[in-house]
């Protein structure tokens, strides 16, 4: 795209991840680390990509990444918005539209979760778009990365198109006011709409759900404008046992990133049980969920080639 020296998609990539330092993105700095920024093996662990596909980026033998690449690295390497959209550009695609949900992850908020990892903790776009995770949130749900990423969506969950095995928790959840959950979170959508009326994935989600959904229809008739905040929800964990958790909802005022926490109440036995399940870290399923794959990645797996 450029032939300016030291311009190039790789060689971007590369500055951006040695001016990273390792603190920032809570991982670990040893004594005898000699690179200053990330290495090449964090920073894909981080973006959810093959080391190998890290390397040939770098060296420029890989030089169109799809666009959830591309977001995913932005993430892993906490870009500014501008830098984000130069690296859409170098990458040979169209930064996100204005008036387009931004999956982006801002660097001051990555700074904040980087804080909570021993807190079960997952950041969803406007629509309720599954966009990250950390390890105690797979440790307790239950790793969501085995399913499509389409359907990593919190609406799409509560209100399914077919019968079918949920994506984003691998094992039952209930909540002390259904009904209520339900009604919030349609109201919550009705919200984005307003934020986001350009929004095509908004769009398609809701024609989804309004066509293949009744209770959703429904809810949506009402037109119920709010947003969700909080819930409670009891998890049947297959090896920790029964946990109830305060889900708190919390947003950043840009693009409307929800912050989802979930907490158990100081010195409760559920505090003791959720403390058990990140420290086991996800429960490997494989011979009792079609979706679930044992892995705990703190992003979603986007590439491997």
């Amino acid at each position: 795209m450029t032939n300016i020296p030291g311009t190039g998609l790789g060689e971007m990539i590369r500055m951006w991840r040695d001016r990273l330092p390792p603190s920032a993105a809570a991982l670990p700095v040893g004594r005898a680390r000699r690179a200053t920024g990330l290495r090449r093996e964090e920073l894909a662990e981080l973006a959810g990509v093959s080391v190998d596909y890290v390397v040939r980026l770098e060296q420029g033998r890989a030089k169109t990444p799809s666009a959830s690449v591309v977001a995913s690295l932005a993430r892993a390497l906490q870009l500014s918005n501008a830098e984000r959209d130069h690296l859409y550009r170098l990458a040979q695609l169209a930064p996100p539209e204005d008036g387009e949900i931004s999956d982006h992850i801002p660097p001051g908020v990555q700074r904040v979760l980087a804080r909570l990892k021993d807190v079960a903790v997952a950041v969803f776009a406007a629509d309720w778009q599954l966009i990250w995770w950390n390890r105690s949130w797979a440790a307790l749900l239950g790793d969501p990365s085995s399913s499509p990423p389409r359907l990593r969506n919190f609406a799409r969950d509560r209100f399914p198109l077919e019968r079918g095995p949920a994506h984003l928790a691998l094992w039952p959840v209930t909540e002390m006011d259904k009904d209520a959950v339900d009604a919030a979170v349609v109201a919550d959508l009705r919200h984005a709409t307003g934020r986001f009326p350009r929004a095509t994935r908004l769009a398609e989600l809701v024609r989804d759900l309004r066509a293949g959904n009744q209770r959703f229809a429904d809810l949506w008739a009402t037109g119920t404008v709010a947003a969700h905040r909080e819930d409670h929800k009891t998890i049947e964990h297959p090896s920790v046992g029964q946990v109830t958790v305060d889900c708190d909802v919390l947003t950043d005022g840009d693009s409307d990133l929800k912050i989802v926490i979930m907490t158990a109440v100081p010195a409760s036995a559920d505090e003791t049980k959720l403390k058990l399940a990140s420290i086991a870290g996800a429960p490997d399923t494989t011979n009792n969920s079609p979706h679930a794959s044992g892995r705990t990645p703190s992003r979603p797996r986007t590439e491997s080639s």
